[in-house]
């Protein structure tokens, strides 16, 4: 069996009112040098660069997020292209393995009964000149 550690039992601190009230009081007295300090010039100043600040970094945040969103777009993008490329490689394959010439004359024998025309089948049609049609 393991070893037991027993620990003493803590006590808490009770609130003493009075530091409580010290706390508030000096709470209120920085407030009111913060709020006395902006009526100062180089304070409004300071103010308005620590505003700007603040936009300036969320812009960064807003901006960097939709750069994510949009590289996301373009790689599901790329990888339906590339989806697209090979069905249409595919497809390729398979017309030119569909309309090879010994394919299709096979076909047409089996089907059609068609047959290569001998040498005896073959009838040559002279060509009429334009002046000899009219």
């Amino acid at each position: 069996m393991g070893a037991v550690a027993i620990e003493q039992p803590v006590k808490t601190a009770k609130l003493n009112k009075q530091r409580v009230r010290d706390g508030v009081a000096t709470a209120v007295r920085i407030s009111h040098r913060v709020f006395d300090a902006t009526g100062q010039k180089n304070v409004l100043v300071s103010l308005a660069l620590v505003a700007l600040l603040l936009a300036s970094s969320i812009g960064v945040v807003v901006s960097a997020h939709e750069n994510r969103e949009l590289f996301n777009t373009l790689s599901h993008l790329q990888a339906e292209r590339d989806r697209f490329h090979r069905e249409w490689s595919q497809l390729l394959l398979e017309q030119s393995a569909l309309s090879a010439h010994g394919r299709v004359e096979n076909l047409a024998s089996e089907r059609f009964g068609m047959v290569v025309p001998g040498r005896q089948d073959i009838v040559l049609v002279p060509l009429m000149s334009p002046v000899a049609a009219k």
